[in-house]
């Protein structure tokens, strides 16, 4: 039984992945070709600030928040006062993420500029605290944070074909996400009621409780982003809006693989939590690795193809940043896979957290060195990207070497 929920659950979670992966990639194609490079870049760019907004507002809580539904069991008072907690913690980071929002603009031009844009486009990640992900992660309902997901996106993406058409229209692209998820928090909340689930809600110091211990994995999370999210941002102080552009299309190309990784790990992750399986582990990378190489290998070898169909012709000459990417597309999944899922369980929660730091350093320290000697350039970031990620992946397969008694086999 248990092994079919965890087929059940990651065969939901890679369809929300797809959807992921698909949704985007419908309207990418469009985007690129109806707005101008500098103004693709603009929306790239206060997306990749968005992403930082969004990791204060979540604050690791998809996984402190789903271990402690996981350990409530069936309680759904127990569930409910959890749900509620992290609820008025997440009000809580959102004035806070409000704050340090307010300060870029102040300081990034980009974004000042743009002052607008950039607010209406923080509405939408606001509103996601209204959508508990981790409450349906924790009992295992993966089918509700797809179907959630998929009304969500589907909603503003169907819109995007009707309402953007030019460079004047840019501003329509946070409203209708604010509209698609309006309409996903609803249909959430009505499903909670069928489930029985009612938010009740402790103290402020229940709630800063559950902000301290979500903490470790909130740093992680932070500091991990700065491998994809700090380049963009960085391109875009010191380099134009058609570098963010280039870039942003790139990145965007390899979170899309990326996210096919991640119903993987967290497909597999309360599971891990319950049986500690060293066997499990190792299925995921016989089967996987050998499909990631595969599809390595055609990056490499059709770079430029694959930015033509889906950027259009100016999008080419980031062929090269493409081709660089391919050790971030390898190393990226055994890298996630031995973070939460594999560390996570075996209380390794602050071993985990320091791996990600330290390769931060290793990126910070790296873009410092490009800016000091003059040699910051899209295809040097690019390298330094995929050498920082291959140390974090190094980094947590030691640990994991060095414990791997502590797994069932």
């Amino acid at each position: 039984m248990a092994k079919g929920k965890v087929v059940q659950n990651t065969v939901m979670l890679y369809l929300m992945n797809f959807a992921k992966i698909a949704l985007p990639l419908i309207t990418l194609p469009y985007l690129t070709r109806v707005l101008s490079l500098n103004n693709y870049g603009t929306f790239t760019y206060v997306k990749t600030v968005m992403t930082y907004m969004q990791l204060i507002i979540d604050f690791g809580f998809l996984f402190s928040a789903t271990k402690d539904i996981v350990e409530a069991g069936k309680d759904k008072k127990k569930i409910g006062s959890i749900t509620g907690n992290v609820l008025i913690a997440k009000f809580i980071l959102s004035f806070f993420s409000l704050l340090f929002l307010i300060i870029l603009m102040i300081f990034i031009p980009l974004l000042r500029r743009n002052i607008l844009f950039t607010l209406v486009s923080f509405v939408p990640v606001f509103l996601t605290v209204f959508l508990f992900d981790f409450l349906f992660r924790g009992i295992e309902e993966m089918q509700i944070i797809t179907f959630r997901y998929i009304l969500m996106k589907g909603i503003s993406t169907g819109l995007t074909f009707i309402f953007v058409k030019g460079n004047n229209d840019l501003m329509w692209i946070p409203i209708l996400d604010i509209i698609g998820t309006l309409v996903a928090i609803l249909w959430v909340w009505r499903t909670m009621n069928r489930m029985g689930i009612v938010l009740s809600f402790g103290t402020l110091k229940e709630a800063f409780n559950k902000i301290k211990i979500s903490a470790v994995y909130f740093v992680s999370d932070i500091v991990s982003t700065a491998f994809g999210a700090l380049n963009t941002l960085i391109i875009g102080i010191l380099l134009s809006s058609s570098d963010v552009a280039l870039f942003g299309l790139v990145s965007q190309l390899v979170a899309a693989v990326q996210a096919m990784y991640t119903p993987i790990v967290n497909g597999i992750y309360p599971e891990m939590v319950k049986t500690k399986s060293l066997n499990l582990i190792k299925k995921v990378l016989y089967i996987f690795m050998p499909l990631i190489t595969i599809g390595c290998l055609i990056v490499f070898f059709g770079a430029g193809i694959i930015l033509s169909i889906i950027g259009g012709s100016k999008y080419i000459g980031a062929g090269t940043v493409l081709k660089l990417m391919i050790p971030v597309l390898f190393f990226s999944f055994p890298e996630m896979l031995f973070s939460w899922p594999v560390l996570g369980v075996i209380d390794k929660v602050k071993e985990t957290t320091a791996t990600t730091i330290e390769a931060t350093i290793v990126q910070i320290t790296g873009l410092l060195l490009l800016i000091i000697f003059n040699v910051f350039t899209l295809n040097t970031i690019t390298i330094l990207r995929g050498i920082t990620e291959f140390i974090l992946f190094v980094l947590r397969w030691t640990i994991f070497w060095k414990n791997r008694y502590r797994f069932n086999k």
